[in-house]
């Protein structure tokens, strides 16, 4: 980027990254938060200009970069052995990976991280382990997050109860479902050679549900208004065990910006993995492997994600993530690094251990970076 700006062109990147905020000569930050919450310029300026300003939530994790981390790690349970794996690039190594604990496997790209672990390791314990990715978690256009998390049915049933009306009206796929759209709440447009159109219901206005059941009423609101709440609007709305314990567990992982009835085919692939992640929080003995679950998120977003993965680990579970971001590389317990280099050059242990331990390994570049 550096020999692009030097010949006079203007590069603009979409960034997460610190170090490529760093070398920035100017900077636009959009927030505060996501969502609703989101779609203000909090800060623009240069890097001192933006670090300078209260509002940026950036500039607080760009100041405490390069602290040093300061954690009690945990000791394995058992290890999960793999012997002379020799696909693609690997040359013929073995690895024990540590059960009970946060393990984060590193190295450069091509150094075999994915071979070892996606190819590798899955296959071998695939009875074991759980591979949590950032595929979509489920197809169905009627569903959302309501329904995936299962608060939709408690918020069924305060509506029947409160208007005394059977709880099947307040489903998209009841008598109670707008009859033009079918609860979907728009109609798709066949372009032949294009991707297909949506257009919102003008009958219901993209509400899915028909008037008769939009005029019943739970705190003064119906149920397409309730459904069109944020995860921290309806935090502070119901006042109800079962669904308050469902949404505080959403608003533990960070969706708190998405709404309630949001369908589940408009997630990004990161907002996806953590909504399995969140359905997997009262399991016990299991072992989840992610590959870079990091991928796309903020500094703030990481956050959340690392003291997810320590509720997991402290339950009783092994999570594992192939990953860049030293932040989630310095939080794990155990490092398994691979490379040195990529390609035929990579492929091999380059050394294991905590992240201290790595940081000591002078042909590591992740301990190199560790280190800093």
């Amino acid at each position: 980027m550096n020999k692009l700006r030097d010949a006079q062109n203007t590069v603009i990147v979409v960034e997460h990254n610190d170090d490529v905020i760093k070398a920035s000569d100017y900077i636009l930050e959009l927030g505060p938060g996501a969502g609703k919450f989101g779609g203000e310029i909090i800060a623009s300026g240069s890097l001192n200009d933006r670090i300078c300003n209260p509002k940026s939530v950036t500039a607080k994790f760009l100041k405490s970069n390069g602290k040093k981390i300061e954690k009690v790690r945990r000791k394995p349970r058992e290890y999960l052995e793999i012997n002379e794996a020799q696909l693609h690039n690997l040359k013929n190594i073995s690895v024990k990976i540590p059960t009970g604990i946060f393990v984060a496997v590193t190295g450069v790209s091509g150094s075999g991280k994915s071979t070892l672990i996606n190819d590798v390791f899955t296959r071998e314990y695939a009875d074991k382990v759980t591979f949590i990715d950032h595929s979509p978690v489920g197809s169905n256009p009627r569903g959302s997050i309501a329904t995936y998390s299962e608060v939709f049915e408690s918020i069924r049933e305060l509506f029947a109860k409160e208007n005394k009306v059977n709880k099947s009206l307040f489903s998209f796929n009841s008598k109670g479902a707008c009859p033009e759209c079918n609860g979907l709440g728009y109609k798709k447009i066949d372009m032949h050679f294009m991707a297909d159109v949506k257009i919102s219901c003008e009958t219901c206005g993209g509400k899915k549900f028909n008037q008769e059941v939009l005029n019943y009423k739970y705190k003064g609101k119906d149920i397409n208004e309730v459904l069109t709440m944020t995860i921290a609007e309806a935090a502070s709305f119901f006042k109800h065990q079962d669904i308050d314990k469902r949404i505080n567990m959403l608003k533990e992982i960070g969706l708190d910006y998405l709404e309630l009835g949001q369908t589940l085919d408009t997630l990004s692939g990161g907002e996806s993995q953590r909504l399995k992640l969140a359905s997997k929080l009262h399991k016990k003995n299991e072992f989840y492997v992610m590959d870079e679950p990091t991928s796309g998120l903020h500094f703030a977003d990481i956050e959340k994600l690392l003291k997810l993965i320590d509720k997991l680990v402290d339950q009783g579970n092994s999570v594992l993530v192939i990953e860049h971001s030293l932040d989630v590389i310095g939080h794990a317990d155990w490092v398994i690094d691979l490379g040195p280099e990529g390609g035929d050059q990579g492929g091999q242990i380059v050394g294991e251990g905590t992240p201290e331990d790595i940081s000591k390994i002078k042909n590591s570049y992740t301990g190199q970076f560790l280190k800093k």
